[in-house]
């Protein structure tokens, strides 16, 4: 609860922008095209040009579909600014904050490329939009990402990949609702300005995109640090028993991976334990509504324990939701 482009988003302006997605040949489009390196060019053929930006989710229906009020800055708040990326350079900085966080302080074992560019790197990157918060007062040619959600949406996975997620849970019961699917992952807050309401202000453009794109539900895995069940037994007994989805809609873990959430009986689990285990991510997917399906995953490479969650969005409170989307739209006029 898993690619970037090329200019600066305050460099491209709104029109220009819109060439780039739309594949228009414009002079701006052609001068910041790219060569298609799967052209081969002993053919004879000519080269084909590629606007900037063709990834990561304009090729998958991501940013090129999206509503006009997600094109732009979505929040700014002390300093800090809420967006999509909209550059290969945004979603590059997204993934070493990703690699800073997993790797670096949670001791998740990155290998291959992602290793030596120190950057959490997986293929539904491409498939994925990026929310990010930047601090606007640390400029440079990359910016300065500080927080990062990553976002899936139904309609993009079941043409694509299918849902990260599926790599540890059934999904049966609630892939059924197809596009009105979010999947939240790979959300992470550099240590920095954790202090500083960045996970409010990324909860803000989710609240942003979910009403924008007018989608129903929402789905991830949430982790809980470490491999050991037991050192978690109260939080996870808790969750199982008292906010477990009605039976029919909870997604499962995979046999292989099932790892049993029931550690304790009800009776024997201790309320301070439980808040001391449980993740204050998790504890605010609860407190949005939240319930989780059946079993956990001991996901060695991230070295964490993944439950499934599932939001409905009708269950989010209305702070979350009605209100921050009032305000954007208060920003925007």
């Amino acid at each position: 609860m898993a690619g970037v482009r090329r200019a600066s988003a305050e460099t491209i302006s709104e029109g220009r922008r819109c060439d780039l997605l739309s594949g228009s040949s414009t002079p701006d489009a052609i001068a910041n095209a790219k060569v298609d390196r799967h052209t081969k060019p002993m053919t004879g053929k000519p080269f084909k040009l590629v606007p900037w930006p063709a990834w990561p989710s304009a090729i998958a229906g991501g940013i090129r579909h999206h509503p006009r009020r997600l094109a732009g800055v979505l929040h700014v708040q002390d300093g800090l600014e809420l967006r999509l990326a909209h550059t290969r350079n945004d979603v590059r900085a997204a993934q070493a904050l990703r690699f800073r966080v997993f790797h670096d302080e949670m001791g998740a074992a990155v290998r291959g490329r992602g290793l030596w560019l120190r950057r959490d790197i997986d293929r539904y990157d491409r498939d994925c939009d990026h929310l990010i918060v930047v601090d606007r007062k640390r400029r440079g040619r990359v910016p300065n990402v500080v927080g990062t959600y990553r976002l899936l949406r139904g309609e993009v996975a079941l043409g694509r990949r299918g849902f990260y997620t599926a790599h540890e849970f059934d999904l049966g019961p609630v892939v059924r609702r197809g596009k009105d699917v979010l999947e939240l992952g790979r959300s992470c807050v550099d240590p920095d300005y954790r202090a500083r309401g960045v996970m409010q202000l990324l909860w803000k453009g989710i609240a942003e995109y979910l009403v924008a794109h007018e989608l129903k539900l929402m789905l991830g895995c949430a982790s809980f640090p470490g491999t050991d069940p037991d050192a978690i037994a109260h939080a996870l007994s808790f969750l199982h028993y008292r906010h477990r989805l009605p039976e029919g809609m909870r997604p499962r873990a995979l046999s292989d991976r099932y790892v049993e959430m029931a550690r304790l009986s009800q009776d024997a689990i201790d309320a301070l334990l439980v808040r001391r285990q449980m993740p204050p991510l998790v504890k605010g997917y609860l407190r949005l509504g939240g319930e989780v399906g059946d079993g956990a995953v001991i996901d060695r490479v991230f070295n964490t324990i993944d439950v499934c969650v599932v939001l409905p969005v009708d269950a989010v409170k209305d702070r979350y939701v009605r209100h921050y989307y009032r305000d954007g739209e208060r920003a925007a006029a």
